[in-house]
Protein backbone atom coordinates (compact mmCIF):
# COMPACT_ATOMS: atom_id res chain seq x y z
CA UNK A 1 0.00 0.00 0.00
CA UNK A 2 1.14 3.35 -0.59
CA UNK A 3 2.39 5.76 2.42
CA UNK A 4 2.74 9.17 1.94
CA UNK A 5 2.92 11.90 4.77
CA UNK A 6 -0.87 12.58 5.46
CA UNK A 7 -2.19 15.98 6.41
CA UNK A 8 -5.24 17.86 6.51
CA UNK A 9 -3.88 21.79 6.06
CA UNK A 10 -4.09 25.07 3.76
CA UNK A 11 -0.90 24.62 1.51
CA UNK A 12 0.56 27.36 -0.61
CA UNK A 13 1.01 26.49 -4.56
CA UNK A 14 3.19 28.36 -6.19
CA UNK A 15 1.71 29.56 -9.68
CA UNK A 16 4.11 29.14 -12.89
CA UNK A 17 3.33 33.16 -12.88
CA UNK A 18 4.65 33.99 -9.71
CA UNK A 19 1.35 34.74 -7.39
CA UNK A 20 0.83 32.33 -4.42
CA UNK A 21 -3.01 31.29 -4.03
CA UNK A 22 -4.10 28.85 -1.28
CA UNK A 23 -5.49 25.62 -2.07
CA UNK A 24 -6.96 23.37 0.56
CA UNK A 25 -5.29 20.05 -0.18
CA UNK A 26 -5.50 16.05 1.58
CA UNK A 27 -2.61 13.87 1.17
CA UNK A 28 -2.19 10.71 3.05
CA UNK A 29 -1.53 7.27 4.38
CA UNK A 30 -4.15 6.15 5.95
CA UNK A 31 -5.08 8.68 8.41
CA UNK A 32 -9.17 8.07 8.91
CA UNK A 33 -9.83 10.82 10.94
CA UNK A 34 -8.71 13.13 8.37
CA UNK A 35 -10.47 11.22 5.85
CA UNK A 36 -13.63 10.70 7.45
CA UNK A 37 -13.51 14.77 8.30
CA UNK A 38 -13.13 15.33 4.23
CA UNK A 39 -15.89 13.05 3.16
CA UNK A 40 -18.32 14.32 5.93
CA UNK A 41 -17.10 18.13 5.09
CA UNK A 42 -17.79 17.34 0.98
CA UNK A 43 -21.50 15.56 2.40
CA UNK A 44 -22.47 19.01 4.13
CA UNK A 45 -21.85 20.91 0.49
CA UNK A 46 -23.10 18.11 -1.77
CA UNK A 47 -26.61 19.88 -1.78
CA UNK A 48 -25.18 23.39 -1.45
CA UNK A 49 -23.68 21.79 -4.88
CA UNK A 50 -26.67 20.61 -6.71
CA UNK A 51 -28.00 23.66 -5.84
CA UNK A 52 -26.13 25.89 -6.72
CA UNK A 53 -27.05 28.80 -9.24
CA UNK A 54 -25.62 28.21 -13.05
CA UNK A 55 -24.22 31.84 -13.07
CA UNK A 56 -22.29 30.54 -10.06
CA UNK A 57 -21.49 26.85 -11.71
CA UNK A 58 -20.39 28.80 -14.86
CA UNK A 59 -17.95 31.42 -13.00
CA UNK A 60 -16.57 28.01 -10.69
CA UNK A 61 -15.91 26.38 -13.97
CA UNK A 62 -14.35 29.44 -16.16
CA UNK A 63 -11.54 29.94 -13.14
CA UNK A 64 -10.88 26.47 -13.24
CA UNK A 65 -10.15 26.85 -16.53
CA UNK A 66 -8.01 29.83 -16.29
CA UNK A 67 -6.65 28.13 -13.73
CA UNK A 68 -5.79 24.58 -16.49
CA UNK A 69 -3.95 26.84 -18.69
CA UNK A 70 -1.71 28.27 -15.98
CA UNK A 71 -0.48 25.43 -14.78
CA UNK A 72 0.30 23.56 -17.86
CA UNK A 73 3.81 24.10 -18.62
CA UNK A 74 4.84 23.38 -15.00
CA UNK A 75 2.78 20.33 -14.93
CA UNK A 76 3.95 18.80 -18.21
CA UNK A 77 7.62 19.39 -17.08
CA UNK A 78 7.25 17.63 -14.19
CA UNK A 79 5.00 14.69 -15.70
CA UNK A 80 7.98 14.39 -18.18
CA UNK A 81 10.32 14.04 -15.42
CA UNK A 82 8.40 11.51 -13.63
CA UNK A 83 8.19 9.24 -16.78
CA UNK A 84 12.05 9.79 -17.76
CA UNK A 85 10.71 11.69 -20.93
CA UNK A 86 13.44 13.97 -23.22
CA UNK A 87 11.44 17.48 -22.20
CA UNK A 88 13.00 18.71 -25.56
CA UNK A 89 11.13 16.04 -27.80
CA UNK A 90 8.80 14.31 -25.92
CA UNK A 91 7.13 16.97 -24.01
CA UNK A 92 4.31 17.31 -26.89
CA UNK A 93 2.15 14.16 -26.19
CA UNK A 94 2.06 15.36 -22.56
CA UNK A 95 0.73 18.49 -23.42
CA UNK A 96 -1.88 16.83 -25.46
CA UNK A 97 -2.52 14.05 -22.83
CA UNK A 98 -2.85 16.55 -20.37
CA UNK A 99 -3.72 20.72 -20.09
CA UNK A 100 -4.90 20.35 -24.26
CA UNK A 101 -7.65 18.08 -23.56
CA UNK A 102 -8.88 18.98 -20.32
CA UNK A 103 -8.80 22.90 -21.34
CA UNK A 104 -11.11 21.92 -24.10
CA UNK A 105 -13.49 19.58 -21.87
CA UNK A 106 -14.28 22.54 -19.39
CA UNK A 107 -14.62 25.31 -22.11
CA UNK A 108 -17.00 22.96 -24.24
CA UNK A 109 -18.47 22.47 -20.56
CA UNK A 110 -18.79 26.06 -20.26
CA UNK A 111 -20.31 26.60 -23.59
CA UNK A 112 -23.25 24.03 -22.64
CA UNK A 113 -24.08 25.37 -19.30
CA UNK A 114 -24.76 28.98 -21.06
CA UNK A 115 -27.24 27.02 -23.40
CA UNK A 116 -28.85 25.45 -20.38
CA UNK A 117 -28.90 29.30 -18.59
CA UNK A 118 -29.60 30.73 -21.49
CA UNK A 119 -32.70 28.24 -23.31
CA UNK A 120 -33.03 26.22 -20.41
CA UNK A 121 -31.29 23.26 -22.13
CA UNK A 122 -28.40 22.11 -24.72
CA UNK A 123 -28.86 24.07 -27.93
CA UNK A 124 -28.91 21.11 -31.00
CA UNK A 125 -28.32 23.23 -33.88
CA UNK A 126 -30.77 22.57 -37.04
CA UNK A 127 -28.76 19.73 -39.15
CA UNK A 128 -27.05 18.45 -36.76
CA UNK A 129 -29.48 15.12 -35.77
CA UNK A 130 -30.38 12.61 -38.11
CA UNK A 131 -31.93 9.20 -38.27
CA UNK A 132 -30.59 5.90 -39.48
CA UNK A 133 -32.16 3.61 -41.54
CA UNK A 134 -32.55 1.65 -38.01
CA UNK A 135 -34.49 4.44 -36.39
CA UNK A 136 -31.43 4.66 -33.94
CA UNK A 137 -30.78 8.75 -33.88
CA UNK A 138 -27.54 10.18 -34.11
CA UNK A 139 -26.01 13.65 -33.58
CA UNK A 140 -23.05 15.46 -35.21
CA UNK A 141 -21.35 17.23 -32.33
CA UNK A 142 -17.97 18.13 -34.50
CA UNK A 143 -17.66 20.54 -36.11
CA UNK A 144 -19.59 22.76 -34.38
CA UNK A 145 -18.21 26.05 -35.41
CA UNK A 146 -15.70 27.76 -37.63
CA UNK A 147 -13.16 27.03 -35.16
CA UNK A 148 -13.11 23.38 -35.43
CA UNK A 149 -13.56 23.23 -39.09
CA UNK A 150 -10.32 25.24 -39.62
CA UNK A 151 -8.61 23.09 -36.64
CA UNK A 152 -9.38 19.81 -37.42
CA UNK A 153 -10.03 19.79 -41.03
CA UNK A 154 -11.95 16.52 -42.48
CA UNK A 155 -12.92 15.10 -39.01
CA UNK A 156 -16.68 15.19 -37.87
CA UNK A 157 -17.56 13.08 -34.47
CA UNK A 158 -21.23 11.62 -33.87
CA UNK A 159 -23.02 10.37 -30.76
CA UNK A 160 -24.99 7.73 -31.30
CA UNK A 161 -27.81 7.38 -28.91
CA UNK A 162 -29.26 4.58 -27.31
CA UNK A 163 -32.01 2.54 -29.68
CA UNK A 164 -34.95 3.82 -27.20
CA UNK A 165 -34.34 7.26 -27.39
CA UNK A 166 -36.43 8.97 -30.83
CA UNK A 167 -35.69 12.72 -32.13
CA UNK A 168 -39.43 13.61 -30.43
CA UNK A 169 -37.74 12.49 -26.70
CA UNK A 170 -34.12 13.89 -27.48
CA UNK A 171 -34.45 16.83 -25.89
CA UNK A 172 -35.73 15.29 -22.63
CA UNK A 173 -32.21 13.22 -22.70
CA UNK A 174 -30.47 15.98 -22.35
CA UNK A 175 -28.81 17.43 -19.38
CA UNK A 176 -30.94 15.20 -17.28
CA UNK A 177 -29.07 16.55 -13.67
CA UNK A 178 -30.18 20.42 -14.81
CA UNK A 179 -33.84 19.30 -16.06
CA UNK A 180 -34.50 17.87 -12.29
CA UNK A 181 -34.87 14.16 -13.74
CA UNK A 182 -31.55 13.08 -12.46
CA UNK A 183 -30.49 13.23 -8.87
CA UNK A 184 -27.26 15.04 -7.87
CA UNK A 185 -25.84 15.72 -4.22
CA UNK A 186 -23.96 12.86 -4.15
CA UNK A 187 -20.34 12.08 -2.54
CA UNK A 188 -18.83 10.24 -5.35
CA UNK A 189 -15.19 8.73 -4.80
CA UNK A 190 -12.75 9.20 -8.20
CA UNK A 191 -10.11 6.71 -8.68
CA UNK A 192 -8.15 8.56 -10.72
CA UNK A 193 -6.16 6.37 -13.58
CA UNK A 194 -2.10 6.61 -13.08
CA UNK A 195 -0.94 6.85 -16.87
CA UNK A 196 -2.61 10.00 -18.38
CA UNK A 197 -2.73 13.13 -16.92
CA UNK A 198 -6.32 14.68 -18.05
CA UNK A 199 -8.08 11.52 -16.85
CA UNK A 200 -8.36 12.18 -13.61
CA UNK A 201 -9.33 16.35 -14.26
CA UNK A 202 -11.94 15.27 -16.99
CA UNK A 203 -13.56 12.18 -14.90
CA UNK A 204 -13.97 15.03 -11.75
CA UNK A 205 -15.13 17.51 -14.63
CA UNK A 206 -18.00 14.65 -15.54
CA UNK A 207 -19.62 14.64 -12.05
CA UNK A 208 -19.03 17.71 -10.86
CA UNK A 209 -20.65 19.19 -13.71
CA UNK A 210 -22.76 16.86 -15.57
CA UNK A 211 -24.08 14.97 -12.86
CA UNK A 212 -24.19 17.56 -10.18
CA UNK A 213 -22.56 15.40 -7.28
CA UNK A 214 -19.47 16.51 -5.21
CA UNK A 215 -16.03 14.67 -5.83
CA UNK A 216 -13.65 12.68 -3.57
CA UNK A 217 -10.43 12.69 -6.17
CA UNK A 218 -8.10 9.86 -4.85
CA UNK A 219 -4.94 10.17 -7.13
CA UNK A 220 -3.01 6.97 -8.29
CA UNK A 221 0.34 6.60 -6.86
CA UNK A 222 2.19 6.42 -10.50
CA UNK A 223 1.23 10.00 -11.10
CA UNK A 224 0.70 11.25 -7.98
CA UNK A 225 3.19 14.15 -8.70
CA UNK A 226 0.12 16.03 -10.62
CA UNK A 227 -1.82 16.98 -7.06
CA UNK A 228 0.06 20.71 -6.71
CA UNK A 229 -1.26 21.37 -10.47
CA UNK A 230 -4.79 20.24 -9.67
CA UNK A 231 -4.96 21.50 -6.44
CA UNK A 232 -3.81 24.90 -7.95
CA UNK A 233 -5.79 24.52 -11.14
CA UNK A 234 -9.33 22.99 -8.96
CA UNK A 235 -8.54 25.36 -6.00
CA UNK A 236 -12.30 27.29 -6.61
CA UNK A 237 -13.60 23.82 -6.33
CA UNK A 238 -11.71 22.80 -3.43
CA UNK A 239 -11.86 25.76 -1.21
CA UNK A 240 -16.07 26.01 -1.81
CA UNK A 241 -15.89 22.30 -0.24
CA UNK A 242 -17.05 20.85 -3.74
CA UNK A 243 -13.77 18.83 -4.48
CA UNK A 244 -11.22 17.37 -2.14
CA UNK A 245 -7.89 15.69 -3.42
CA UNK A 246 -5.89 12.38 -1.58
CA UNK A 247 -3.23 10.39 -2.58
CA UNK A 248 -2.30 7.15 -1.19
CA UNK A 249 -2.21 3.33 -1.96
CA UNK A 250 -5.04 0.40 -1.86
CA UNK A 251 -5.61 0.36 1.35
CA UNK A 252 -6.85 4.02 1.05
CA UNK A 253 -8.54 3.68 -1.84
CA UNK A 254 -10.66 0.45 -0.64
CA UNK A 255 -11.30 2.13 2.61
CA UNK A 256 -12.86 5.46 0.86
CA UNK A 257 -14.86 3.07 -1.38
CA UNK A 258 -16.34 1.34 1.72
CA UNK A 259 -16.98 4.74 3.83
CA UNK A 260 -20.29 5.17 4.45
CA UNK A 261 -20.41 8.46 3.80
CA UNK A 262 -19.74 7.61 0.10
CA UNK A 263 -22.23 7.45 -1.88
CA UNK A 264 -21.23 6.28 -5.08
CA UNK A 265 -17.65 5.07 -7.11
CA UNK A 266 -16.20 5.98 -10.46
CA UNK A 267 -12.98 4.77 -11.72
CA UNK A 268 -10.24 4.46 -14.54
CA UNK A 269 -7.93 1.51 -13.92
CA UNK A 270 -8.18 -2.83 -14.68
CA UNK A 271 -11.14 -4.76 -14.13
CA UNK A 272 -8.96 -6.78 -11.52
CA UNK A 273 -9.21 -3.41 -9.37
CA UNK A 274 -12.66 -3.22 -9.79
CA UNK A 275 -13.11 -6.85 -8.82
CA UNK A 276 -11.44 -6.78 -5.87
CA UNK A 277 -13.13 -3.17 -4.72
CA UNK A 278 -16.78 -4.80 -5.37
CA UNK A 279 -16.02 -8.86 -4.32
CA UNK A 280 -13.11 -8.78 -2.21
CA UNK A 281 -9.42 -10.10 -2.67
CA UNK A 282 -8.57 -13.71 -3.26
CA UNK A 283 -9.94 -17.08 -2.48
CA UNK A 284 -13.05 -15.56 -1.34
CA UNK A 285 -13.54 -12.49 -3.72
CA UNK A 286 -13.37 -15.35 -6.57
CA UNK A 287 -15.99 -16.81 -4.79
CA UNK A 288 -17.82 -13.83 -4.24
CA UNK A 289 -17.57 -12.80 -7.77
CA UNK A 290 -19.28 -16.32 -9.46
CA UNK A 291 -22.25 -15.89 -7.35
CA UNK A 292 -22.65 -12.18 -8.11
CA UNK A 293 -22.55 -11.36 -3.86
CA UNK A 294 -20.58 -7.76 -4.26
CA UNK A 295 -18.60 -6.60 -0.99
CA UNK A 296 -20.10 -3.23 -1.45
CA UNK A 297 -23.18 -1.87 -3.23
CA UNK A 298 -22.93 1.01 -4.43
CA UNK A 299 -23.38 2.35 -7.47
CA UNK A 300 -20.28 2.07 -9.57
CA UNK A 301 -19.00 3.28 -13.03
CA UNK A 302 -15.90 2.42 -14.87
CA UNK A 303 -13.14 3.07 -17.65
CA UNK A 304 -11.14 -0.16 -17.78
CA UNK A 305 -9.44 -0.45 -20.61
CA UNK A 306 -9.68 -2.75 -23.69
CA UNK A 307 -7.98 -4.99 -26.61
CA UNK A 308 -8.49 -2.48 -29.05
CA UNK A 309 -8.37 -3.76 -32.68
CA UNK A 310 -7.66 -1.43 -35.65
CA UNK A 311 -9.84 -3.51 -38.97
CA UNK A 312 -7.78 -2.60 -42.25
CA UNK A 313 -9.94 -2.82 -45.22
CA UNK A 314 -8.51 -3.94 -48.29
CA UNK A 315 -8.09 -1.91 -51.19
CA UNK A 316 -5.61 -0.14 -53.11
CA UNK A 317 -3.06 2.32 -51.38
CA UNK A 318 -1.00 4.50 -52.74
CA UNK A 319 2.87 4.74 -51.15
CA UNK A 320 2.31 7.63 -48.85
CA UNK A 321 -1.30 6.25 -47.62
CA UNK A 322 0.69 3.67 -46.64
CA UNK A 323 3.50 5.80 -45.02
CA UNK A 324 0.78 7.81 -43.31
CA UNK A 325 -1.29 4.98 -41.75
CA UNK A 326 2.04 2.98 -40.53
CA UNK A 327 2.83 6.41 -38.82
CA UNK A 328 -1.03 6.56 -37.20
CA UNK A 329 -0.74 2.92 -35.84
CA UNK A 330 2.91 3.37 -34.78
CA UNK A 331 1.80 6.20 -32.90
CA UNK A 332 -1.26 4.09 -30.69
CA UNK A 333 1.36 1.42 -29.87
CA UNK A 334 4.56 4.42 -29.08
CA UNK A 335 2.34 7.19 -27.45
CA UNK A 336 2.69 7.17 -23.35
CA UNK A 337 4.86 4.36 -24.08
CA UNK A 338 1.78 1.74 -24.83
CA UNK A 339 0.64 2.88 -21.65
CA UNK A 340 -2.90 3.25 -22.91
CA UNK A 341 -6.01 2.03 -22.81
CA UNK A 342 -6.93 2.70 -26.18
CA UNK A 343 -3.72 1.51 -27.76
CA UNK A 344 -3.77 -0.34 -31.06
CA UNK A 345 -3.36 -4.24 -29.70
CA UNK A 346 -4.82 -6.03 -32.74
CA UNK A 347 -4.25 -5.32 -36.03
CA UNK A 348 -6.79 -7.33 -37.91
CA UNK A 349 -5.97 -7.72 -41.57
CA UNK A 350 -7.55 -9.84 -44.92
CA UNK A 351 -4.86 -12.85 -45.73
CA UNK A 352 -5.71 -11.78 -49.19
CA UNK A 353 -4.46 -8.37 -49.55
CA UNK A 354 -1.99 -7.79 -51.84
CA UNK A 355 -0.51 -4.87 -49.62
CA UNK A 356 -0.48 -6.34 -46.27
CA UNK A 357 3.32 -7.16 -46.59
CA UNK A 358 3.60 -3.64 -47.63
CA UNK A 359 2.05 -1.99 -44.45
CA UNK A 360 3.72 -4.26 -42.02
CA UNK A 361 7.11 -3.26 -43.24
CA UNK A 362 6.06 0.15 -43.47
CA UNK A 363 4.88 -0.13 -40.14
CA UNK A 364 8.34 -1.68 -39.21
CA UNK A 365 10.55 1.03 -40.40
CA UNK A 366 8.31 3.60 -38.25
CA UNK A 367 9.08 2.13 -35.34
CA UNK A 368 12.84 1.48 -35.53
CA UNK A 369 12.27 5.25 -36.32
CA UNK A 370 10.59 5.76 -32.64
CA UNK A 371 12.85 5.95 -29.57
CA UNK A 372 11.90 3.31 -27.02
CA UNK A 373 10.66 4.75 -23.53
CA UNK A 374 11.26 4.52 -20.15
CA UNK A 375 8.78 1.67 -18.69
CA UNK A 376 7.13 3.71 -15.48
CA UNK A 377 4.13 1.72 -15.40
CA UNK A 378 4.61 -0.89 -12.62
CA UNK A 379 4.49 -4.61 -14.18
CA UNK A 380 4.85 -3.59 -17.67
CA UNK A 381 8.36 -5.98 -17.89
CA UNK A 382 6.32 -9.07 -16.69
CA UNK A 383 3.59 -7.98 -18.82
CA UNK A 384 5.73 -7.77 -21.59
CA UNK A 385 7.77 -11.14 -21.22
CA UNK A 386 4.45 -12.73 -20.83
CA UNK A 387 3.82 -11.98 -24.43
CA UNK A 388 6.98 -12.48 -25.59
CA UNK A 389 7.14 -16.21 -24.09
CA UNK A 390 3.66 -16.89 -25.97
CA UNK A 391 5.47 -15.38 -29.32
CA UNK A 392 9.04 -16.06 -29.05
CA UNK A 393 9.19 -15.07 -32.39
CA UNK A 394 8.23 -11.82 -31.75
CA UNK A 395 9.79 -8.77 -33.70
CA UNK A 396 11.20 -6.88 -30.48
CA UNK A 397 12.53 -3.04 -32.14
CA UNK A 398 14.26 -0.48 -30.70
CA UNK A 399 16.67 -0.14 -27.35
CA UNK A 400 16.03 -2.38 -24.32
CA UNK A 401 17.04 -2.74 -21.40
CA UNK A 402 17.95 0.30 -18.29
CA UNK A 403 14.00 0.23 -17.89
CA UNK A 404 13.12 0.36 -21.36
CA UNK A 405 11.34 -1.89 -23.47
CA UNK A 406 11.33 -2.89 -27.06
CA UNK A 407 8.36 -2.39 -29.31
CA UNK A 408 7.06 -5.19 -30.08
CA UNK A 409 5.10 -6.66 -32.93
CA UNK A 410 4.00 -10.03 -33.33
CA UNK A 411 2.69 -11.09 -36.83
CA UNK A 412 0.41 -13.75 -38.32
CA UNK A 413 -1.60 -14.60 -35.46
CA UNK A 414 -4.73 -17.42 -35.94
CA UNK A 415 -7.43 -15.86 -35.70
CA UNK A 416 -9.52 -19.00 -34.83
CA UNK A 417 -7.14 -18.99 -31.36
CA UNK A 418 -10.30 -17.82 -29.14
CA UNK A 419 -7.60 -18.47 -25.91
CA UNK A 420 -4.62 -16.53 -27.32
CA UNK A 421 -2.90 -14.22 -24.88
CA UNK A 422 -3.00 -11.23 -27.55
CA UNK A 423 -7.08 -11.62 -28.09
CA UNK A 424 -8.23 -12.00 -24.55
CA UNK A 425 -5.32 -9.80 -22.18
CA UNK A 426 -4.57 -6.32 -22.23
CA UNK A 427 -0.56 -6.07 -22.98
CA UNK A 428 -0.92 -2.52 -21.69
CA UNK A 429 2.81 -1.54 -22.93
CA UNK A 430 4.19 -1.44 -26.70
CA UNK A 431 2.95 -4.99 -28.20
CA UNK A 432 0.86 -5.29 -31.41
CA UNK A 433 -0.39 -8.30 -32.59
CA UNK A 434 -1.73 -8.63 -35.98
CA UNK A 435 -3.81 -11.68 -37.42
CA UNK A 436 -5.34 -12.09 -40.93
CA UNK A 437 -7.99 -14.08 -42.02
CA UNK A 438 -9.47 -15.28 -45.64
CA UNK A 439 -12.04 -13.42 -47.15
CA UNK A 440 -13.60 -13.08 -50.91
CA UNK A 441 -13.88 -9.37 -50.93
CA UNK A 442 -13.31 -6.56 -49.05
CA UNK A 443 -17.34 -6.58 -47.61
CA UNK A 444 -16.53 -10.49 -46.77
CA UNK A 445 -13.65 -9.32 -44.73
CA UNK A 446 -15.20 -6.48 -42.79
CA UNK A 447 -18.51 -8.47 -41.76
CA UNK A 448 -15.84 -11.09 -40.59
CA UNK A 449 -13.83 -8.87 -39.01
CA UNK A 450 -16.49 -7.28 -37.17
CA UNK A 451 -17.76 -10.62 -36.15
CA UNK A 452 -14.00 -11.65 -34.88
CA UNK A 453 -13.54 -8.24 -32.96
CA UNK A 454 -17.09 -8.55 -31.23
CA UNK A 455 -17.07 -12.60 -29.80
CA UNK A 456 -13.00 -13.06 -29.29
CA UNK A 457 -11.62 -9.91 -28.22
CA UNK A 458 -11.51 -8.57 -24.86
CA UNK A 459 -13.63 -5.76 -24.21
CA UNK A 460 -15.76 -3.25 -26.05
CA UNK A 461 -14.08 0.01 -24.82
CA UNK A 462 -12.17 1.28 -28.42
CA UNK A 463 -12.17 0.45 -31.66
CA UNK A 464 -10.58 1.27 -35.39
CA UNK A 465 -11.36 0.60 -38.81
CA UNK A 466 -9.09 1.94 -41.80
CA UNK A 467 -10.32 1.80 -45.12
CA UNK A 468 -9.63 3.97 -48.23
CA UNK A 469 -12.24 6.31 -50.34
CA UNK A 470 -12.76 4.59 -53.05
CA UNK A 471 -13.28 1.35 -51.30
CA UNK A 472 -15.86 3.16 -48.67
CA UNK A 473 -18.02 4.45 -51.57
CA UNK A 474 -18.35 1.16 -52.92
CA UNK A 475 -19.34 -0.34 -49.53
CA UNK A 476 -21.34 2.47 -48.17
CA UNK A 477 -23.89 0.60 -46.60
CA UNK A 478 -22.10 -2.27 -45.44
CA UNK A 479 -19.42 -0.22 -43.79
CA UNK A 480 -21.87 1.84 -41.95
CA UNK A 481 -23.80 -1.29 -40.80
CA UNK A 482 -20.27 -2.44 -39.53
CA UNK A 483 -19.64 0.64 -37.43
CA UNK A 484 -23.35 0.09 -36.27
CA UNK A 485 -22.44 -3.88 -35.23
CA UNK A 486 -19.42 -3.31 -33.48
CA UNK A 487 -19.95 -3.27 -29.89
CA UNK A 488 -17.49 -0.37 -28.71
CA UNK A 489 -18.27 2.75 -27.01
CA UNK A 490 -16.06 4.79 -29.45
CA UNK A 491 -15.23 3.74 -33.39
CA UNK A 492 -13.06 5.28 -35.62
CA UNK A 493 -12.65 5.69 -39.12
CA UNK A 494 -8.80 5.85 -40.62
CA UNK A 495 -7.78 7.79 -37.17
CA UNK A 496 -6.79 6.24 -33.19
CA UNK A 497 -9.65 6.33 -31.28
CA UNK A 498 -7.78 8.31 -28.83
CA UNK A 499 -9.28 11.54 -30.93
CA UNK A 500 -12.24 10.89 -29.51
CA UNK A 501 -11.11 10.70 -26.51
CA UNK A 502 -9.88 14.45 -26.83
CA UNK A 503 -12.68 15.87 -28.95
CA UNK A 504 -14.51 15.79 -25.65
CA UNK A 505 -17.68 16.75 -26.98
CA UNK A 506 -17.95 12.96 -27.87
CA UNK A 507 -18.52 10.29 -24.75
CA UNK A 508 -15.97 8.04 -23.68
CA UNK A 509 -16.75 4.89 -22.36
CA UNK A 510 -17.58 0.98 -22.66
CA UNK A 511 -20.22 0.04 -24.83
CA UNK A 512 -23.23 -0.21 -22.60
CA UNK A 513 -24.43 -3.69 -21.16
CA UNK A 514 -21.99 -5.15 -19.14
CA UNK A 515 -22.90 -6.45 -15.83
CA UNK A 516 -21.26 -6.45 -12.67
CA UNK A 517 -20.07 -9.71 -12.85
CA UNK A 518 -18.21 -9.55 -16.34
CA UNK A 519 -17.49 -5.90 -16.09
CA UNK A 520 -14.50 -5.91 -18.49
CA UNK A 521 -14.20 -1.98 -20.32
CA UNK A 522 -16.81 -0.70 -17.35
CA UNK A 523 -19.98 0.96 -17.02
CA UNK A 524 -21.15 4.60 -17.72
CA UNK A 525 -19.11 7.45 -19.49
CA UNK A 526 -17.38 10.46 -19.13
CA UNK A 527 -16.31 13.23 -20.85
CA UNK A 528 -19.59 13.99 -23.38
CA UNK A 529 -20.19 17.61 -22.82
CA UNK A 530 -23.40 18.14 -24.70
CA UNK A 531 -24.78 16.13 -22.10
CA UNK A 532 -26.44 13.38 -23.46
CA UNK A 533 -28.29 11.43 -20.72
CA UNK A 534 -28.62 7.95 -23.33
CA UNK A 535 -25.72 7.73 -25.41
CA UNK A 536 -24.59 4.41 -26.87
CA UNK A 537 -21.35 5.24 -28.71
CA UNK A 538 -19.58 8.04 -30.44
CA UNK A 539 -18.08 7.86 -33.61
CA UNK A 540 -15.23 9.66 -35.29
CA UNK A 541 -14.56 9.80 -38.66
CA UNK A 542 -11.58 11.59 -40.33
CA UNK A 543 -9.43 11.66 -44.09
CA UNK A 544 -7.79 8.23 -45.20
CA UNK A 545 -4.76 10.25 -45.12
CA UNK A 546 -3.13 13.99 -45.32
CA UNK A 547 0.26 15.21 -47.34
CA UNK A 548 1.36 16.23 -43.70
CA UNK A 549 1.48 14.41 -40.17
CA UNK A 550 -0.74 15.15 -37.51
CA UNK A 551 0.69 16.57 -34.23
CA UNK A 552 -0.41 13.73 -32.59
CA UNK A 553 1.77 11.80 -34.77
CA UNK A 554 5.08 10.35 -32.60
CA UNK A 555 6.75 11.36 -35.89
CA UNK A 556 5.82 14.68 -35.98
CA UNK A 557 8.91 16.83 -34.88
CA UNK A 558 7.42 20.12 -33.96
CA UNK A 559 4.47 18.49 -31.47
CA UNK A 560 5.53 20.22 -28.88
CA UNK A 561 5.68 23.46 -30.26
CA UNK A 562 1.82 22.99 -31.51
CA UNK A 563 0.73 21.30 -28.17
CA UNK A 564 1.65 24.47 -26.27
CA UNK A 565 -0.13 26.76 -28.49
CA UNK A 566 -3.10 24.20 -28.41
CA UNK A 567 -3.69 24.50 -25.17
CA UNK A 568 -4.02 28.71 -25.28
CA UNK A 569 -6.22 28.06 -28.20
CA UNK A 570 -8.56 25.18 -26.46
CA UNK A 571 -9.06 27.63 -23.53
CA UNK A 572 -9.65 30.29 -25.66
CA UNK A 573 -10.27 30.45 -29.31
CA UNK A 574 -8.55 33.07 -31.32
CA UNK A 575 -8.58 33.41 -35.08
CA UNK A 576 -4.96 35.42 -34.48
CA UNK A 577 -3.50 32.39 -32.78
CA UNK A 578 -3.87 29.79 -36.14
CA UNK A 579 -1.24 30.99 -38.47
CA UNK A 580 1.43 29.99 -35.39
CA UNK A 581 -0.17 26.86 -34.86
CA UNK A 582 -0.66 25.62 -38.57
CA UNK A 583 3.19 26.77 -39.40
CA UNK A 584 4.46 24.35 -36.63
CA UNK A 585 2.09 21.52 -37.90
CA UNK A 586 3.70 21.93 -41.38
CA UNK A 587 6.92 21.98 -39.57
CA UNK A 588 6.40 18.63 -38.52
Amino acid sequence: MGHADRRGRRETEQSPQGSRKPTETVTSSLDTKVLDDGVQRLRRRASTWAALPLDERIELAERTLVGVRAVADAQVATACQHKGLDGDREAGEEYLGGPVVVARNLRLLIGTLREIRQKGAPHLPKGTVRVRDDGQVVVRVLPSDSFERLLYPGFCAEVWMDPVVTPSTLPEEMAGFYRGSRAGGKVVVVLGGGNVASICAQDVLYKLFVEGHVCLLKLHPVNEYLEPFLAQAFSELIEAGFLQIVRGGRELGAYLCSHPGVDQVHMTGSDKTHDAIVYGLGAEGHARKLRDDPISRKPFSAELGNVSPVIVVPGRWGRRALRFQAESIATQITNNCGFNCNAARVLVTSAQWSQREALLAELKAVLHRVPTRQAYYPGAAERHARFVAAHPRALQIGQAGNGRLPWTLITGIDSGQHDEICFREEAFCGVLAETNMAASSPMSFLERAVAFCNQTLWGTLSASIVVDPVTARRMRQPLDLAVAKLRYGTVAINHWPAVGYGFGCTTWGAFPGHTRSDIQSGTGVVHNARMFDRPQKSVVKGPFWLPIKLPWFATHHQQQSVARQMVRMEADPRLWLLPGIFSAALRG
